[in-house]
């Protein structure tokens, strides 16, 4: 099969190529994804988990990519919930090769449905950025009807995700982030922006029940002044060194999970989450789309086949 690969750690991007490489493997619990379409995170080749297997043993080369959307081609001995032939959209596991590929082979519990009616190559900007807000928002924020969030980023990938679906549940949503991004903000559903370049933007947040953060730096560390008694403060940017006095503080990785999919992708399908999708390009431009994804805006969605 085609596949793109990196083979030299220490420079991940000069060596990306598009080549040949082996028909994938389904061990118990896996199936075999034939790709439609696939989307990667910039950074991702210089994740540690990206370069080691399950056991911490180096392994080279290595197909990058982790959201996918295709069908079940393959389902191996002992694997249920899933049949050949099925629509899948899903998120893979860090230390296997990727999606930037026309087969995969996944756990199947990381899989949902795909419906008929979802287009496969926007469903697979979904799993990433959907299940990160999903997770952070409502399984580790707790985030309910009537509560206030503030979604710091608001305006990239995750934050948007996070903003549209915290207003679908029924929360205030304030966003942040840098001014030009403010009328994508307020359109997605923020009732308030908040200018992260103002010096005391503290100001104009007041007091929320739940900070996301998918910034960082001195605006995680100060957001704890901002989050009312029994508040959460949930970071994916790093782990939180200012606490809140009266409330929890933590820093997750998202996982992959079919239920929480699940209902990511029932809200797309439903017109109430919109992936941000910055351009498409064909399996053969991938290494150049990794090279030139920093700092562009929506995800770049890949397609195979």
């Amino acid at each position: 099969m085609r596949a793109v690969r990196g083979h030299d750690r220490d420079a991940p991007l000069n060596d990306l190529v598009v080549e040949e490489a082996p028909y994938p493997y389904a061990g118990e619990g896996d199936v075999v994804v034939k790709v439609r379409a696939a989307c990667f995170t910039p950074d991702e080749l210089t994740w540690p988990a990206s370069w080691v297997d399950r056991a911490g043993r180096p392994r080279s080369p290595v197909v990058p990519g982790h959201e996918v959307s295709g069908e079940v081609a393959e389902v191996a001995l002992g694997t249920t919930g899933l049949s050949v032939g099925q629509r899948v959209i899903g998120l893979t596991d860090w230390n296997r090769d990727g999606t930037l590929a026309e087969y995969v082979a996944v756990e199947a519990r990381n899989l949902t449905p795909l419906p008929a009616d979802v287009d496969p190559v926007r469903a697979a900007a979904l799993p990433m950025p959907g299940l990160t807000a999903w997770q952070g928002l409502f399984r580790h924020g707790r985030l309910g009807i009537g509560q206030s969030v503030l979604v710091h980023g608001a305006g990239g990938g995750v934050g948007m995700a996070a903003t549209q679906l915290a207003r679908d549940a029924g929360a205030r949503v304030l966003g942040s982030g840098r001014a030009r991004s403010r009328d994508r903000v307020l359109e997605l559903g923020a009732e308030e922006f908040v200018d992260l370049e103002q010096p005391a933007w503290e100001e104009a947040v007041g007091l929320v029940d739940l900070v996301f953060d998918a910034v960082g730096g001195t605006v995680l560390d100060r957001s704890a002044a901002v989050l009312r008694a029994g508040g959460a403060l949930i970071s994916i940017s790093r782990p939180p060194t200012v606490r809140p006095e009266n409330g929890r503080a933590m820093y997750f990785i998202v996982e992959p999970d079919r239920d929480d999919l699940a209902q990511v992708v029932d809200r797309h399908r439903q017109g109430r989450l919109r992936p941000l999708v910055g351009s498409v390009r064909p399996l053969a431009e991938a290494p150049d789309a990794f090279r030139t994804k920093s700092g562009t805006a929506g995800k770049t969605v890949v397609t195979v086949a």
